[in-house]
């Protein structure tokens, strides 16, 4: 295992690689492999483990007694998912977590990082910080998803979430993490009628795209 690649994962920001092998002990780290579309955690179950994309991709979704799936996240390498179930007592998750495309997770037990024998660790408290980072971050990216689905108009979600795409990534063509089933369910839409206002807003010179990839032709967006 190459210890300095952790490095690069934000959740062991200001760490050495000494400090990654200590943690990956003390907290039992495992790897598993999952194939697309593979269920990883189930709504309902109770968990002490939280994620690491090592490869691929996952998604975050929750599908109602309808039979009807929202999307609310999707996390791609180096990022972390169930840490706030883990962390959290006889809570069963409210979401399903599922591999979006083939990939790899690395799991961390967080039930062991309350241990007074593991506060001792001189890389406990930077692990904690980032994680509590990550967080906030993440909270925040929920916040957005809302912001994208307020609107009762199908054009204003879709405008919201690309332009907020497009930012991200700094640049006016860029791709989305979605197919256009995804897409549809994260913005709480209905795919054909995404499919119908997405070749609208091309029709009146608002975007391009070709499956997940885009161009926004609007001149006024900032993205700086």
């Amino acid at each position: 295992m190459n210890y300095s690649d952790f490095l690069k994962i934000p959740l062991f920001e200001n760490f050495k690689e000494s400090d990654v092998k200590e943690a990956l002990e003390v907290l039992s780290s495992r790897t598993c492999a999952y194939s697309k579309d593979q269920l990883i955690y189930h709504e309902g179950s109770y968990i002490n483990e939280m994620g690491i994309v090592q490869s691929g991709s996952i998604r975050i979704e929750r599908i109602d007694y309808q039979g009807n799936r929202n999307i609310l996240a999707h996390i791609e390498k180096g990022q972390i998912f169930a840490e706030s179930y883990a962390m959290l007592k006889n809570e069963p998750l409210m979401i399903d977590v599922v591999a979006n495309i083939d990939c790899e997770v690395l799991f961390l037990n967080l039930k062991k990082i309350e241990t007074l024998e593991t506060m001792k660790h001189s890389w406990h408290s930077a692990f904690i910080i980032n994680l509590l980072k990550i967080s906030n971050r993440k909270n925040l990216e929920l916040s957005k998803r809302n912001f994208h689905t307020f609107s009762k108009h199908i054009r204003s979600r879709v405008l919201s979430y690309l332009i907020a795409q497009s930012r991200q990534r700094k640049a006016l063509a860029f791709d989305i993490p979605f197919n256009r089933q995804q897409m549809a369910d994260y913005l709480n839409l209905d795919r054909s009628a995404l499919s119908n206002e997405l070749c609208k807003m091309r029709d009146d010179g608002l975007i391009l795209f070709h499956k997940n990839h885009f161009q926004l032709l609007i001149s006024n967006v900032n993205i700086f």
